[in-house]
């Protein structure tokens, strides 16, 4: 089985830039191949570019052996040279949902240590096998395009860049790197448990999905429907209702939850029978009174759609208003 090379992966970063000089980076490490693999392969590309690496493993204490596991990491990141740190999930953990909410509680406490500590560049290890599951996940699920066009290699937040540089890359070439670097790696019992989708997906016949593309050339398009759009700081936003309706109702919708996770602070789409109700009324002429969806207040005034942040619903998460059409954008 092909390796990934210093060479190759080079070649993946170089489309994921640009970086500051010396650059320092953060790398989402667990322990499996596919995290050990990103790591190995960052830290050699961040040192030939006079940078580093931070490696960071979240202990969710969900499994007894996670404390286990978080110090094993640290063990072979001190072996090789590379910081490391253990973040926790600290307080209590929900009855139901939880991979949701552990995946939630990971990035935003990533997200965290990497704001206090001024590191631009978020590193995870999704690959080619992860983007095939997701997008056969949202299918069962009845996603619409833009879930089917898989995730993203590239998450601009307002305090950093997540990247996947490794998204098309099949997970056994993961392995073999490890192999040939003489490195070990933990196995996730989690992976294996029919409690959960992924896993049963993993376990069950019949071919996996392939990202659908498109995704690009959509923002683009919804990008020049927002261009005259203005965003206030304090918390409301305005727009053209016009040429919101008339754009259709794939591109009309899309520019409309823009604006709502612009103002709401949202890091999702709201509900789309919501959203599908707002846009009608607002193409049918119906938004003759204020509507309130995703944390926002909606109404149309004078041709003009003014979407403010619905007094004492804002989202306690986000404390600003989030970016109106960033330069790549995908939820994680």
């Amino acid at each position: 089985m092909q390796i990934v090379s210093a060479a190759d992966f080079s070649r993946r970063m170089r489309a994921l830039g640009p970086f500051e000089a010396r650059p320092h980076l953060a790398v989402a490490v667990s322990g499996g191949a596919d995290s050990m693999a990103l790591l190995l392969l960052a830290h050699r590309w961040a040192r030939a570019g006079h940078g580093k690496v931070t490696a960071l493993t979240v202990d969710h204490g969900l499994r007894m052996g996670s404390a286990a596991e978080a110090r094993q990491v640290a063990r072979w990141c001190r072996a090789r040279g590379i910081a490391h740190v253990t973040l926790r999930w600290a307080g209590a953990k929900p009855a139901t949902g939880i991979q949701a909410a552990a995946r939630a509680a990971r990035y935003r406490i990533l997200e965290d240590w990497c704001a206090r500590r001024c590191v631009l560049h978020l590193l995870v290890a999704h690959h080619a096998d992860d983007q095939a599951e997701t997008v056969a996940l949202r299918r069962e699920r009845g996603s619409g395009a833009d879930g089917l066009a898989g995730m993203s290699a590239i998450v601009e937040t307002p305090r950093l860049r997540i990247l996947r540089p490794l998204l098309g890359v099949p997970k056994a070439r993961l392995a073999a790197t490890l192999r040939r670097a003489g490195q070990g790696w933990i196995e996730d019992p989690s992976n294996r448990d029919a409690k959960f989708a992924r896993a049963r997906l993993r376990a069950g016949p019949g071919r996996r999905a392939k990202p659908q593309p498109g995704r690009a050339a959509r923002e683009g398009k919804v990008a020049a429907i927002l261009a005259s759009a203005w965003v206030h700081p304090v918390g409301w936003a305005e727009a053209d209702a016009t040429a919101i309706a008339a754009a259709g109702v794939d591109l009309g919708r899309r520019a409309l939850s823009r604006l709502l996770m612009c103002v709401g602070g949202t890091s999702y789409p709201p509900a789309t029978e919501k959203l599908d109700r707002l846009f009608a009324a607002l193409t049918e002429g119906r938004l003759t009174a204020a509507r309130t969806l995703a944390f926002c207040r909606i109404s149309e005034r004078s041709g003009r759609l003014v979407v403010e942040r619905e007094l004492g619903r804002a989202n306690p998460a986000r404390s600003v208003v989030q970016p109106l059409v960033p330069a790549r954008f995908s939820a994680v």
